[in-house]
């Protein structure tokens, strides 16, 4: 959208408001009804929704938007880059946990029959 039809956009604040307060309780219903088992692949969806937001925050913040739409979208590009690399660093943190150490192998007897020195 132009910077001019902004200004003429079908919507008015308000009833954008209205989605956004309708989509976050919606969002929240559904998320408390999930199993803990698809916590996991439901959070890897999210960082792909969180992929789909950085590229629209790319967008509106290299466009010809007004400035405060365009630090609107700075921010928005900020906030999506935050929590994808978060999701990264903290799946990596949950994977180190099921790693195992080698445990070194066992010192060979001394001669003498004692393992002392």
């Amino acid at each position: 959208m132009h910077p001019e039809q902004v200004a003429t956009a079908p919507f008015d604040y308000w009833s954008m408001v209205f989605v956004f307060v309708l989509a976050t309780f919606i969002g929240v219903g559904v998320i408390r009804r999930v199993s803990r088992l698809l916590h996991t692949p439901l959070m890897s969806i999210t960082n792909a929704i969180s992929a789909i937001a950085v590229v629209g925050s790319i967008i509106v913040t290299g466009s010809d938007y007004p400035p405060v739409i365009r630090i609107m979208g700075a921010v928005a590009l900020f906030a999506s880059m935050t929590n994808i690399v978060s999701g990264f660093l903290i799946t990596d943190r949950m994977l180190k946990m099921f790693k195992t150490t080698p445990h070194p192998p066992p010192a060979a007897p001394r001669e003498g029959g004692s393992d002392k020195p």
